[in-house]
């Protein structure tokens, strides 16, 4: 027996891996939250697959103290999924930018495709310190591929415009994918061309959220749809989003731009928000009458973890959501 088979990590990896292997693409395409090690047993570890990549998050304040259960980690999934073709760790706390942003373990290169619901997308493993593919947000692009035929989207805060991807093959007549990055858009614009999707320079708009969309208030400009997916928090000269204490401002300032009868999703993923605090935040904002709850979509459970591998509980109790990423369909009547 090696020391890998030895550590403790190993069987909370078992027990997590065990639900999951029924997810797993049997064409290897697809991505998949293999370990959460926040609920299940281990704070410094995330382990997710995409395609045939493993990806190692190691969370430690001190990312030295997590070497051993990541040199565990990394053998045990190569004995349980042996089609694995490359490892990429990724160090929060990481000393330099291409740890923070990833370096490779095994392979040659990171997998740059991936497919979800028959839509494809571009990935870069490297890019940036998440891995640029969120997948609490499965249910919400699936949401997408349903409801949005016809429509015109907005996807602001759009990063790497997986949702907007979502939508534009779900048939969406128009997508307009808003995010100051460009080399961010310049991944939405890859996988429009996967998907064979026509691309127009005026639907990806490379600009600050609250300089944009002011403009688009004063011109008239509407949507069917519009995606609010922020970071957690960000600041610029022009605006600041903040999810813990002013997540209200920010849907104040998109709901002008929704259309009669249209959508505005609203994604809060800040930790210590409670599911009772958003929900509370949203009944205040539709008392006039403007916006309703339609619909709460509920993260994946290979992202929340299963029960029977749970082990932690969440900082603040996310019902009537099921994970700290809250996910809200509000309908403007």
């Amino acid at each position: 027996m090696t020391a890998s088979q030895l550590h403790p990590i190993v069987p909370l990896l078992e027990a997590a891996l065990a639900p999951r292997l029924s997810l797993l693409d049997p064409r290897h395409e697809g991505a998949v939250r293999l370990f959460n090690g926040f609920y299940e047993g281990e704070p410094d570890l995330v382990v997710d697959i995409y395609a045939r990549t493993l990806v190692i998050f190691n969370h430690a304040d001190v990312p030295a103290q997590a070497q051993e259960a990541i040199r565990a980690a990394q053998a045990f999934f190569l004995s349980q999924l042996p089609w694995v073709q490359a490892i990429v760790l990724k160090t929060r706390h990481g000393e330099t930018l291409e740890a923070r942003h990833g370096v490779l373990l095994y392979g040659e290169k990171p997998d740059q495709h991936l497919r979800e619901h028959g839509v494809r997308y571009t990935i870069d493993l490297l890019l940036s310190q998440d891995a640029g593919f969120y997948l609490d947000t499965r249910g919400l692009r699936q949401w997408a591929l349903s409801n949005l035929s016809g429509k015109t989207v907005l996807n602001a805060f759009a990063y790497t415009g997986s949702l907007g991807v979502a939508a534009r093959a779900g048939g969406a007549s128009r997508v307009v994918h808003l995010d100051r990055s460009r080399k961010f858009l310049n991944i939405a614009k890859s996988s429009y061309t996967l998907n064979g999707f026509p691309i127009y320079k005026l639907d990806f708009q490379a600009a600050d959220f609250w300089t944009w969309t002011s403009r688009m208030r004063r011109e008239g400009e509407r949507f069917d749809c519009v995606f609010l997916d922020p970071p957690f928090f960000s600041l610029t000269s022009k605006g600041r989003v903040d999810l813990v204490g002013e997540s209200a401002r920010l849907i104040n300032k998109a709901r002008p731009l929704v259309n009669p009868g249209g959508y505005l999703v609203a994604v809060n993923n800040a930790l210590f928000v409670s599911g009772k605090h958003f929900i509370a935040t949203l009944e205040k904002l539709c008392a006039d009458g403007y916006l309703s709850i339609e619909e709460l979509i509920p993260v994946p459970s290979d992202v929340t973890g299963y029960p029977q591998a749970i082990r932690c509980s969440p900082p603040a109790d996310p019902a009537p959501f099921n994970h700290s990423t809250k996910i809200a369909v509000l309908r403007a009547k």
